[in-house]
């Protein structure tokens, strides 16, 4: 579907959904959002084969961003100078999924020093928040005071992936308020989607995001470190609209990453169908995973080729789990950021009350999936021989 195209019959009724609940607001931005809604829309109704819960957990997603994004549009339209503010130098952490981005992200946004992106100001961005009052907000009391719905619908999957409402959140979620973010398809198994993303340009989901993060700055600066595996489905999109950002890339065997992320998908999308999706998460997970790996390695020869090697940082993930204070602290070196006396007491602090498997263990295995090491070894050998000394042995 074009820009210009007519929204569907399921899409129309979404939008006026969001203009209705946002008390009239109209203007959605850019109009290529319309697109990535429409796969969406489409894919979720043929392939995604919801359950009851699922048939109204996606819509229901679907509203939220909408709604967030028209209040967003919204007020840069009315604070037109936002537009020209600069996002300086923001670090996106950007290894594979089940690498360690979580944790390192979620150890990092406790230095003082360091602006996160919390869920709660991802869905609720206007009014922005202010540095002040930023924990004491009636919209970060009400996200810590919810109930934590996905646990209570698939207690499991919090020992798989947890991110609590004063902990980031990841991009992703962001861009999926322009319907161009991978998340959307981690969450249902909706392939329509799946080889749409695989294809699609980024770049507009990125101004989207460039637009909430200059709103959320407005009244709450700092030195932004946001993370997500979905950048590095495009990421020569992101540093077009991020020039000077700075890339960590944590590292850990891709093998291993593909066994885990099969158990994510599986878990996580089980929420949302009763249908059995195994043959399909087996037959697409593992090449999503290596076709993230070459598009990394891609962009990192790109930006070397173009003299900005030093942008990118490499972390191994075996590291970030047996010292996290001494990783960040080398991590901290290489940016040029000061490690202060604050922040390494937070961090210690942090560290020492969320412990890796203190909701569970996550038990996964190539043998789960019938995959084969020798195979997925070969199809990932760029990415093993370059990184071989950041992997596990």
């Amino acid at each position: 579907m074009s820009a210009q195209a007519t929204p569907s019959k399921a899409v129309t009724e979404l939008l006026e959904a969001a203009i209705a609940a946002t008390g009239g607001l109209e203007d959605f931005g850019d109009p290529t959002f319309l697109e990535g809604l429409e796969v969406f829309t489409t894919s979720g109704a043929t392939d995604g084969q919801f359950s009851e819960i699922g048939a109204a957990a996606a819509p229901g997603m679907a509203l939220g961003n909408l709604m967030n994004r028209l209040r967003v549009v919204d007020y840069h339209a009315s604070h037109p100078e936002l537009a020209a503010t600069a996002i300086d130098a923001p670090i996106f952490l950007i290894g594979l999924p089940r690498t360690g981005t979580t944790a390192l992200s979620h150890l990092l946004s406790v230095d003082p020093g360091n602006r996160s992106l919390l869920g709660w100001e991802i869905n609720e961005s206007v009014p922005p928040p202010v540095t002040a009052t930023y924990r004491s907000d009636p919209r970060f009391i009400a996200a810590m005071e919810a109930p934590d719905m996905l646990s209570m619908i698939n207690p499991g999957f919090k020992a798989i992936h947890h991110d609590p409402p004063d902990m980031p959140l990841e991009c992703a979620t962001a861009l999926g308020q322009h319907f161009t973010s991978l998340h959307l398809a981690t969450t249902f198994n909706i392939d329509g989607y799946m080889q749409w993303i695989l294809q699609a340009d980024h770049e507009p989901a990125y101004r989207y995001h460039r637009m909430m993060l200059q709103l959320l700055q407005s009244q709450c600066p700092g030195r932004w470190q946001l993370k997500s595996p979905v950048h590095l489905l495009d990421p020569s999109a992101l540093i077009a609209v991020y020039p000077d950002a700075k890339f960590v890339l944590t590292h850990r065997d891709p093998v291993n990453v593909i066994a885990s992320v099969c158990s994510l998908v599986q878990s996580l999308t089980s929420t949302f169908t009763d249908a059995d999706f195994r043959d399909y998460i087996r037959a697409t997970w593992p090449e999503v995973v290596a076709t993230l790996l070459d598009r990394q390695n891609a962009f990192r020869d790109a930006q070397i080729a173009a003299g900005n090697g030093d942008a990118f940082v490499d972390v191994a993930y075996a590291d970030l789990v047996a010292d996290p204070l001494g990783t960040v602290a080398t991590l901290y070196d290489a940016l040029d950021h000061p490690f202060t006396a604050d922040a390494e007491a937070a961090m210690a602090a942090h560290s020492a009350e969320h412990r890796q498997n203190r909701f569970g263990t996550h038990s996964y295995s190539l043998e789960d999936w019938d995959l084969s090491r020798p195979e997925l070894e070969e199809r990932c050998a760029p990415y093993l021989t370059r990184y071989a000394e950041f992997l596990e042995s």
